[in-house]
């Protein structure tokens, strides 16, 4: 039963779909409405202080209000500067550091912390759950405004799993106003791709958006193909002139790079294997991602405003590949191992009820959200499979495993969540921010082996406290209490070793500045904080054969991000982060104490530098990513060295539609590592190579 609710989720999107043709069905019946007009926020650059920003509280208040450290990267901003992933914008924001891999999708480390459990990622205020550490999307940046991060805990807003940071990417809204983009490029790597968005009005009532986009390129190394796709709609419609509704319907596919790193030679990375891929010749990773999302909007008063949020969303992901690989320097060979088939099927319907008063000093917003969450693990564990290949020139081979792909294990996930929020201006100076939220989380797990099932109930309270002082109408100094919590493991996926642990519990204090200076040319901010995070999993001291959550990790750091317009034509955007983190209380095999070491995956140091030229029909920038070294163990004992790559981008208005650019991408053809697979292997940042793109808006 379990198998086929996974495997035909049809009754949610269905729901989906028959409430948005029922509601126009309805508006076509109805008298003729005011025109609806729906229109996004002005094209900011900078660090966004102005931009109402809907990820770090559902008041949407700005930037500049808000009592936490936050960032806003718009869509102009990203082009400018040629980065066609989205983990290459969010990691040009500050301490944001990318660790993707094929195995974890995409992923990144924030504050101290890493990895999909402590990092989330939404799309539209939406988030998928997820399964065995593994999050999609969103990938790239086409068919969004803007993207926004928050640092810190964001449990009140988003539930458990954000203490490092929450990031959001935010689409464009439909308009009534037609208007028409389009995109083309060519590059090294053997890179293609195409992107079209258009939006314009429905009847009198209503608009339209619709985005599709493609690429493909070799990845720079042998048989390292990928392709990408998704078509993305969007729907704003007038059903009375107090009731509106908006819709999206999604499709996307991806086929990574099947590329799992390159293993290192006496310890070191090695130049001649660079474009080496010791994957098997039939390797495959497939990410196919679909979601429904249907909205309406009842402003009952001018003050209150009540919402329902109904989401469908499905998870199809595919990975067989040799993934282990080290080299053996006495026979010159690269010895291959865990050849691994697994497969994900998920689905999640979801629901958010939001009432919202906005009245005088008082703005207050609560709601509940319900989700259930079908998962279901297929592997061919325990891995099987080995081969041996020169470390050039070799034949790939294919995928020979002894031991079977079957269905291992199935999950329902049942979540309720209750949340308020309060904002009320105590003067004209200062702003008071409260919040607090309960999670509840319910886990059936049946083995689909003949194992033992077992069923979980995990629960989690956040809360927040803020206070901003405006000193000056653009100058704000802050300060914050906030408490998040963290699964151990990916709560899809928790077997029966980890249901008797408890969430992890996170709690953080911050404080900062923010400033607008000369109508917003210069923008800067600071931030202090500092994050404990206790109950993660250690070993037992007086039975090391025993884990318990006894461990904790602290974080403290400080941040620095400005954004300056030098002159009429120049701009230069900078960040810095310096991270202090550590593991206060952790033992590990033979009672093996790692106090005082840096978790894995966290640059003591990291920094971003863009300087930009506009002028005319012409626009140039330059600029370099910082990254400090990383341990990739908990013991310290090994380390990804530091990197610095440099990057530039060279446009042209060849009239006020077109305009084509050149993006220069790591000119100093610097080897590094972005991040690593296993003690053997590292994964390669991409080599020197250039991108010519051609964009059109009507």
């Amino acid at each position: 039963m379990k198998q086929n609710r996974v495997r035909h989720p049809i009754h949610p999107i269905a729901a989906a779909i028959a409430l948005l043709c029922c509601a126009t069905a309805g508006a076509q019946q109805t008298d003729a409405m005011p025109t609806v007009t729906v229109s996004a926020a002005p094209v900011q650059e900078g660090l966004g202080l102005a931009r109402e920003n809907a990820t770090a509280s559902r008041l949407n208040l700005s930037a500049q209000d808000m009592p936490a450290s936050v960032e806003s990267l718009s869509t102009a901003a990203m082009q400018a500067r040629g980065d066609l992933q989205v983990k290459d914008a969010v990691t040009r924001s500050t301490g944001l550091t990318d660790i993707s891999s094929p195995g974890n999708g995409i992923a990144y480390s924030a504050r101290g912390f890493s990895g999909n459990n402590a990092i989330a990622m939404l799309e539209n205020g939406q988030r998928l759950l997820v399964g065995s550490g593994t999050a999609t999307y969103p990938s790239d940046p086409w068919g969004y405004d803007y993207i926004e991060v928050l640092r810190g805990p964001g449990s009140v807003v988003y539930g458990s799993g954000s203490t490092g940071a929450t990031i959001n990417a935010v689409r464009k809204a439909p308009q009534r106003a037609a208007s028409f983009e389009a995109m083309a490029g060519i590059g090294g790597g053997k890179a293609l791709r195409a992107g079209a968005g258009g939006t314009g009005a429905i009847g009198g009532k209503g608009a339209f958006r619709l985005d599709a986009y493609a690429d493909r390129s070799d990845g720079f190394v042998d048989r390292g193909e990928a392709r990408h796709g998704k078509l993305l709609t969007s729907l704003a419609y007038a059903l009375t002139p107090d009731l509106d509704l908006d819709a999206q319907l999604d499709h996307a596919e991806q086929k990574p790079q099947r590329y799992f790193g390159t293993p290192l030679v006496n310890g070191r990375l090695a130049g001649q294997l660079r474009n080496e891929n010791y994957n098997v010749g039939d390797a495959d990773i497939e990410y196919v991602d679909d979601k429904a999302v249907a909205r309406l909007t009842w402003r009952v008063s001018p003050a209150l405003t009540v919402s329902n949020e109904l989401a469908y969303m499905k998870a199809r992901r595919n990975w067989r590949n040799a993934e282990y690989y080290v080299y053996n320097p006495a026979a010159n060979v690269v010895e291959r191992s865990d050849y691994i088939a697994i497969q994900h099927r998920q689905e999640q319907t979801a629901n958010r009820l939001e009432a919202r008063w906005n009245a005088g000093a008082n703005r207050l917003v609560t709601g509940w959200e319900a989700a259930t969450i079908n998962f279901q693990h297929t592997n061919n564990s325990p891995y099987g499979g080995s081969s041996t290949v020169a470390p050039t020139g070799f034949h790939p081979g294919v995928f020979d495993s002894p031991d079977p792909l079957r269905p291992n294990f199935a999950t329902d996930t049942a979540t309720n969540a209750f949340y308020i929020e309060d904002a009320y201006s105590l003067s004209e100076s200062l702003l008071l921010l409260a919040g607090a939220r309960h999670d509840r989380y319910e886990v059936d797990r049946v083995s689909l082996q003949g194992a033992a099932g077992f069923s979980a109930t995990l629960a989690s309270n956040s809360a927040r406290l803020g206070l901003t002082w405006k000193l000056a109408p653009h100058t704000s100094l802050y300060g914050q209490f906030s408490s998040g919590s963290d699964p151990l493991t990916s709560l899809l996926s928790l077997n029966l070793a980890n249901a008797r642990y408890k969430l992890t519990r996170s709690r953080q204090a911050e404080g900062g500045v923010k400033q607008s200076l000369a109508n917003g040319k210069a923008e800067w901010t600071a931030a202090l904080y500092r994050i404990r995070k206790d109950d993660i999993i250690t070993r037992d001291p007086s039975n090391p054969a025993q884990s318990i959550q006894g461990g904790s990790q602290t974080s403290q750091g400080a941040e620095f991000s400005a954004a300056v317009s030098l002159a009429s034509a120049w701009r230069i955007d900078a960040n810095l982060a310096y991270t202090d983190a550590q593991f206060d209380r952790l033992l590990e095999g033979g009672n093996v104490s790692r106090a005082g070491k840096r978790p894995p995956d966290v640059p003591a140091t990291s920094a971003n530098l863009w300087l930009a030229y506009k002028a005319d029909a012409w626009r140039a920038g330059a600029g370099a990513r910082y990254v400090g070294k990383r341990f990739i163990d908990n013991g310290n004992t090994q380390a990804l060295p530091a990197y610095t790559v440099i990057d530039a981008a060279l446009g042209w208005n060849l009239n006020r539609h077109v305009l084509v650019q050149l993006n220069l991408r790591n000119l100093a053809d610097r080897l590094y590592a972005s991040t690593s697979y296993s003690d053997s292997q590292y994964l390669l940042g991409d080599r020197r190579h250039a991108e010519l793109t051609v964009q059109w808006r009507y």
